[in-house]
């Protein structure tokens, strides 16, 4: 009777010390169960509020990865950010507010006092109109609790700009007027 105590009592040490080691594993990781969305997208409007597109969002080991398809655009290069309030108010989308910058950074990859954590690459539309592009950020978030997140409470939308974005000129680089934009929900 004393071995079946003690091997019962051995077999739930064990399988104590095993969940432990996977929710210390899970953790290590950055993984949070309560606020961490691993998935996010937004679909894009125009100036006139037709949806035009969409963006999916990713949060992987390296970044939040963007996944953009987008029509009816200017053929050449825009700038593209991630802007602090989740509303996108056609047609100036004035609503979507300034970039997100949570760090009180300057714009721009080449500014030497930059960049915001909304600040992304370029992206090119073709001559038809259209733009497929993958962006990695590794200055965001889908963590609704992290300061760089793009889920908090007021939300985040993403925006693209008529012109391409100079890397340097605060605190939009120059990238002229906004022509479409999405609210990021997961």
């Amino acid at each position: 009777m004393n071995k079946q105590i003690m091997l019962s009592s051995l077999g739930f040490l064990i399988a104590s010390c095993g969940f432990a080691s996977m929710a210390a594993a899970h953790e290590a990781h950055g993984h949070h169960t309560r606020s961490h969305v691993m998935e996010a997208k937004a679909a894009f409007i125009d100036t006139k509020g037709n949806q035009i597109g969409n963006v999916v969002l990713t949060e992987e080991k390296d970044g939040v990865h963007l996944k953009i398809e987008a029509k009816g655009l200017t053929p050449g290069v825009h700038g593209i950010h991630f802007h602090n309030v989740g509303k996108c108010e056609a047609p100036t989308f004035e609503s979507a507010g300034s970039h997100l910058n949570p760090k009180n950074k300057q714009h721009g990859f080449d500014n030497p006092q930059g960049f915001h954590d909304g600040d992304l690459p370029n992206i090119t539309v073709g001559k038809d109109g259209s733009v497929t592009a993958e962006i990695i950020s590794k200055n965001v978030s889908l963590d609704s609790e992290a300061p760089n997140s793009l889920l908090p409470a007021a939300g985040t939308a993403i925006v693209i700009h008529e012109k391409a974005d100079d890397y340097k000129t605060d605190p939009s680089g120059n990238s002229g007027s906004r022509i479409a934009c999405g609210v990021i929900q997961h």
